[in-house]
């Protein structure tokens, strides 16, 4: 799946909440869309205006079968993928992002 792709249905499932969060050690306090520290419309917002260069994907650790999307765009790093209609995003400040 591509950028645009991606794009669309992550949008989409922000706006009718089908979202939930992977359950990782320590990920709440640092998944800002968890704590509530942003909104989903706020996400949106910022990922409305992500382009293409904002974006890469690659598989998923446990599952190769499972594309994982990443986007950097204006100082936030936003990481998702799908499972049937669910999205599951993290979502952090790019400089809580240890190298």
């Amino acid at each position: 799946m591509g950028f645009s792709e991606a794009k669309q249905r992550v949008l989409r499932d922000l706006q009718a909440g089908n979202f939930v969060h992977e359950v990782r050690r320590n990920i709440s306090s640092k998944n800002l869309l968890l704590t509530g520290r942003i909104g989903a419309s706020d996400l949106a917002g910022i990922l409305r205006r992500a382009r293409g260069q904002d974006h890469r994907s690659s598989p998923h650790h446990r599952d190769a079968g499972i594309e994982v999307h990443e986007i950097l765009v204006e100082g936030w790093y936003v990481k998702f993928y799908f499972l049937s209609d669910t999205t599951f995003i993290s979502v952090h400040r790019q400089e809580s992002i240890r190298p």
